[in-house]
This record gives structure tokens, sequence and C-alpha cells, in this order.
């Protein structure tokens, strides 16, 4: 598990660098590259957690419904925009929708970091 949250935090810190950068479309490009590494890392930490604590969740809505029900997150709406964002991300290459996800990046930092400190303070 040290190594799988190893590499969310550090894919969460370089998240946050990129959103600290003035908006271009190389910035908000790299940033939906990261976006999507703290996404996939986020579930897999998650489901490695609670697959140490003999609960059994294979998608990523599944570990997120598992999360809640674990208080390892709060129950938001977000965090299913945030997966249904991922979706998008990888599966379409249009600007306004790139633009339309990048502006929602913020919120979804706050969330990922909320993540990051729960699993380290769970996983100590």
């Amino acid at each position: 598990m040290t190594d799988l949250l190893t590499a969310f935090d550090s894919s969460v810190a370089r998240f946050r660098e990129i959103l600290a950068e003035e908006k271009t479309i190389v910035v908000r490009d790299a940033a939906i590259q990261r976006f999507e590494f703290c996404v996939e890392l986020a579930w897999k930490c998650t489901q490695k957690f609670l697959r140490d604590q003999n609960l059994v969740c294979r998608s990523p809505k599944e570990c997120l419904k598992s999360a809640f029900a674990f208080g390892l997150i709060q129950d938001d709406p977000v965090w299913i925009e945030m997966l249904e964002d991922r979706n998008l991300t990888s599966h379409t290459y249009q600007e306004a929708t790139a633009n339309k996800v990048f502006e929602r990046f913020p919120q979804y930092l706050v969330k990922l970091e909320e993540l990051n400190k729960a699993l380290a303070r769970s996983c100590v």
C-alpha cells in the first residue's frame, strides 16, 4: 500500500502544481493528464485500502460507495462528477469539453487532497 499511496500523493502534488500555473492550452492539457492520473490512483488506493479492511470493490463507483460507507470520504456528488469527467477527458477531444472540465479542477483537487490525507492517516 505504501508505494501506491506514495504515487497518489505525488500525483496530487503534481496536479496542485499545474493548477497554480497560468492557464494556457498546454497547461490545460497537462492538467487534464495529471487529473486522469490522480483519479486512477485515487480509486486504486481506495480499492487497496478497502481490500485490507476485507471490503471488496471492483469498479471506481463501487469503491466510492464503499469509501462513503466506511467513512473514508464524504458522500458528495462531486466524486461522481469527477469520475464522469475522467471518462470524458479520456474519450473526448473537444476544446469546449476540455475547458469545462478544467474549470472544475479546483474543487476536484480539494476532494483528492482530502482523500489523500484520509488514506495517509488510516494507513499509519
